[in-house]
């Protein structure tokens, strides 16, 4: 019978590769925040086109404006536009967000945009 002797080479594979993982996880949560906010936001575009019927265009702007500030966007986010036809309602707005990770800064424009027939 002949008996091996281990190296640990199995194991510092198995750490390294929870290392790189733990990294990819580290960096990319800057990144879901970001997408993560852009969803809300759009989420409460969506809501508000909803009810476009019953409200006025300055009360759409005033709340979805407010909800931006609450998520902390840009000051972009807070110039929404709203455009009625009959039974139709768009609302849209334009705005850079900045993503950050180490070694790594860019900004990307997020252009969210909702429509609704009612």
């Amino acid at each position: 019978m002949v008996t091996r002797t281990r190296w640990g080479r199995g194991q510092i594979g198995c750490l390294l590769m929870l290392l790189i993982f733990a990294a990819t996880g580290y960096f990319s949560v800057g990144i879901g925040e970001v997408y993560w906010h852009y969803f809300q936001y759009r989420d409460r575009m969506q809501q508000e086109a909803r009810f476009g019927a019953s409200r006025t265009d300055g009360v759409i702007k005033r709340r979805i404006a407010l909800y931006a500030d609450s998520l902390g966007l840009p000051e972009g986010a807070k110039q929404v536009r709203v455009r009625r036809s009959s039974k139709h309602i768009s609302i849209w707005t334009e705005y850079y967000q900045m993503i950050e990770i180490p070694f790594f800064a860019r900004e990307v424009l997020m252009s969210p945009r909702v429509e609704w027939t009612y």
